[in-house]
Order: C-alpha cells, then structure tokens, then sequence
C-alpha cells in the first residue's frame, strides 16, 4: 500500500507519519510513505528526524499542478494535512491562506480524482463552525467561519465535499479542536507559553483570558484521523473532540503550575481581533466507529512540558522565526 502525506512535515503530518512508519496503525503495516511539503516556516524535515530513511520526500508546493500530477499516481491513500493555520497570521494576511487551504485543497482533489486514488482525508478544524455559546456542534451544523483562516479551511472543506458530490471523489472530512504535544511549533499558545516559562520569560495573555477551547493531543487526533482513512465514509465529515475544554486562564494556570512559575509570569495583551469565544464539538458520530481518545489533559500537558524541556535543541532555532 503507497500512502502521500501533503504538509507530513509539520506538527501534525510528521506525528501521523512517525506513527505509520513505526507500526501505530496495524492497517498500514509496511506501507510506502511519501511525504510532500513545502517547507515553510512550519515545516521542518527535523520533525521525520526519527524515521529518517523510511520515507520518500518530495519537496513542493500543494498549489503545483504539474507537481501533484507526478507525484499522486500509484498512492491508494492521500491524507492531506498541508495548510497555512495560525490565526493571528492569517489577520496580519490572508493571501497565503486562500492560496494553501483553498487553491491547493482544489489542485489535491483534482489530482487524486485524475490518478483513481482510492480513499482521501482532507484534515480541517472546528473553526469553521464559528462561536458557540453553548452545546456543542455536530457535524450538520452550518459552517460561519469568523477569521480568514477558517474562513479559508472552510472553503477547502467545500471543495472536497463538491468534489465528493460531483465527482464521487472518495473523500472524508475530519474537523478538530486545539492540539498539543511534542514537535509544535513555538507559535501556538502550548509551545509558546511553555518555551517562553523554560527562557524565563512571561507569557502574553489575550483580553480577559475567557475563550474556551477544547483540547486533544496530537496522538489522539492522529489515531482518529486514521480511524477515518481506514471506516470514514466518503463525503462525510467527522468530528474529533478534545478530553478538556478550558478558558485560556485555566490553561495557562496549569502551565504555570506544571513549570512551578506564578501569575507573575503573565502578561496581559490587547485582545485578537474577532476572537471567538467557545468552541466545543460532538463527537459521536466518530465514536460510532470506534473512537475514543486515551490521552488525558494532565498526563499530556506534563509529557509535553518534559519534551520541550528535553529539546531545547529543536525549539531554540524556531523561536522568532518567520
């Protein structure tokens, strides 16, 4: 079985090809693995350091056309993961957005579709949903995207659910909530709030700290998102919902307490323009074939301090970079 990864570099992509190709997922037993990345500022060939050698690698662009046209043919499996996702970039410019999670969402799906590939996964987020106040949603529930990132992941996810529709592409849609754990870049709030504690410096707290997030370890978004390239029914969308939602105050209570720092250590910043509130999924549509998440936030958030302790060689260089 021949398996492509698009964006297998960054955080996510490199923890679901370091688990293929190191027996995770039983279904995937000796599959060949590609692994296709642009290596933007995200992405980091030292992220597939451990299974170096076990894996081709073919630097590109997803937008690439002619690229993906020689690239696709002869995979059974493509898991697309390539996609521009931090929020506050995607304020600062959306061009790099549209172009990534849309244009190239589109040029996978036509070349997957001209090649005959016979199951893809097309990994977004739940903020598509938008905000909600309460509840949780489920996977029927309209998408309102609020920033032009999700904005963005939401007009990929349309274009595969066309391309299922129309083409009967064999395309499942996973949606997540806020991961976490080792090999993240020191951007998003974990890794920044922990590397910056581990440099003894503070960490920048948005507005009054209420936004509520749901949060899920990599691990677990990674079996899910197997468990959907393996049962996942083409056309349908699935959730995969956290083990904690949280407002970001308690969040960066439990940093501080797991790197013994005080309330010294945060300091409070000017609000993210159109920051949503809450986000909360319902995952049972997943769970109905089989899903449940093993990593508890505690045992999670204490394994990946240690890991950003132990590897500071990884995360220094990243700091600050663009």
């Amino acid at each position: 079985m021949r398996l492509l990864v698009t964006g297998g570099a960054g955080f996510i992509g490199s923890h679901y090809v370091r688990t293929v190709l190191t027996g995770g997922y039983p279904a995937y037993a000796g599959a060949k693995v590609t692994v296709l990345d642009k290596l933007t500022y995200a992405g980091n060939l030292a992220n597939l350091a451990p299974v170096d050698g076990g894996f081709e690698f073919v630097h590109g662009d997803v937008c690439d056309a002619a690229l993906l046209a020689d690239t696709v043919p002869g995979h059974d499996v493509v898991v697309h993961f390539a996609a521009e996702s931090h929020v506050d970039r995607s304020i600062d410019g959306a061009a790099d957005f549209v172009r990534t999670n849309v244009l190239g969402t589109h040029a996978v799906m036509q070349a997957c579709l001209d090649a005959g590939v016979s199951k893809v996964v097309q990994v977004s987020t739940d903020e598509v949903y938008g905000t909600i106040e309460e509840g949780s949603w489920a996977e029927d529930a309209p998408i309102r995207p609020r920033s032009p990132y999700s904005a963005a992941k939401a007009g990929g996810d349309l274009i595969a659910q066309a391309y299922a529709v129309t083409h009967g592409l064999p395309v499942s849609i996973t949606r997540c909530g806020n991961n976490y754990g080792p090999y993240q870049y020191p951007e998003k709030v974990v890794p920044l709030f922990v590397t910056n504690l581990l440099e003894g410096d503070k960490v920048p707290l948005y507005g009054d700290g209420g936004n509520v997030r749901d949060w899920v370890h990599v691990d677990d978004h990674c079996r899910a998102i197997q468990l959907v390239a393996e049962r996942g029914e083409p056309g349908e969308v699935y959730n995969i919902a956290g083990t904690a939602e949280m407002d970001n105050v308690e969040l960066t209570g439990r940093i501080l307490t797991e790197l013994r720092a005080g309330w010294d250590m945060v300091e409070r910043v000017t609000d993210r323009k159109g920051h949503d509130r809450r986000y909360s999924l319902d995952d049972a549509k997943l769970r109905a074939l089989g899903y449940a998440p093993m990593t508890g936030f505690d045992d999670g958030l204490s394994s990946t301090v240690r890991w950003y302790a132990d590897n500071s060689s990884w995360w220094k260089p990243l700091k600050g970079r663009r």
